[in-house]
């Protein structure tokens, strides 16, 4: 059972990415100085790696809250939110600002990362 709540939660997560992207793609784009030309390459890998990765951050939550006792929903969801606000987000914010990188940048993907682990955090309860 633990296996298809972490897919699911990545699921979740990834979906949620998809939807952060869509509406956030005209910012997200001139903070990351990409043109939709470069976007609409055909490339998949970097749908692929985001897959995979939302795999192994899942696997991770799902054996942290393991070891800490994180059983509800409430606790799950402030978990992952904790995860994504302080570790991944500042993680981003450290690369990003010695990449000289714009703070819009940082504000769009340390969002989803926040957001999404949170849904993670959530729906690794739900099981």
């Amino acid at each position: 059972m633990e296996f298809i709540s972490v897919v699911v939660a990545a699921v979740a997560s990834y979906a949620f990415g998809a939807v952060w992207y869509m509406a956030l793609a005209k910012p997200w784009m001139a903070a990351a100085g990409v043109s939709e030309e470069q976007m609409n390459n055909g490339d998949k890998a970097p749908f692929i790696i985001a897959f995979v990765c939302a795999i192994l951050v899942a696997g991770m939550m799902r054996h942290i809250f393991a070891l800490a006792g994180i059983d509800t929903i409430g606790k799950g969801l402030i978990a992952g939110l904790g995860m994504g606000l302080f570790i991944s987000t500042p993680w981003l914010a450290t690369c990003y600002s010695f990449g000289n990188r714009p703070r819009k940048l940082i504000a769009i993907d340390g969002g989803y990362a926040t957001i999404g682990s949170a849904i993670m955090g959530l729906v690794l309860t739900l099981f």
